[in-house]
C-alpha cells in the first residue's frame, strides 16, 4: 500500500529536524576542537578557513588536497604544522585581534 503524501511529508518533516539536530552536534564539536587549536585566536577570511577545511576533509578521506595544480596529496603532519604556522604567523603580525 502506498503511503499518502500527508504522511510522506510528516516524514520528512522528522528527518529535517533530526538533521538539524545532527549538523549542530557536529557543529559545535567541531567549534571546540577548532577553538583548541587556537583558531579562535587568529583573524582569517572565512573563505580562507573553509578552503582549509575542505583540504583537511580531503586529507583525511584520502583524497588529493589542493586545487592549485600543486597536488598536496598525502600531506604529512610536518606539512600541516608548517602551514598553520604560516598562516598564524602572517595574521599574527597584523596587529588585530579576533
Amino acid at each position: 500500500m502506498k503511503k499518502p503524501s500527508s504522511r510522506i511529508r510528516e516524514e520528512i518533516a522528522k528527518l529535517q529536524e533530526q538533521l538539524k539536530h545532527a549538523e549542530t552536534r557536529e557543529a559545535e564539536r567541531i567549534g571546540r576542537i577548532a577553538l583548541k587549536a587556537g583558531l579562535g585566536e587568529i583573524e582569517i577570511e572565512e573563505a580562507d578557513l573553509q578552503k582549509a577545511f575542505e583540504d583537511m576533509a580531503k586529507h583525511f578521506r584520502g583524497g588529493k588536497v589542493g586545487s592549485n595544480g600543486k597536488g598536496r596529496a598525502g600531506l604529512g603532519v610536518a606539512a600541516t604544522t608548517e602551514s598553520a604556522t604560516v598562516s598564524a604567523g602572517a595574521t599574527s603580525g597584523s596587529g588585530h585581534e579576533a
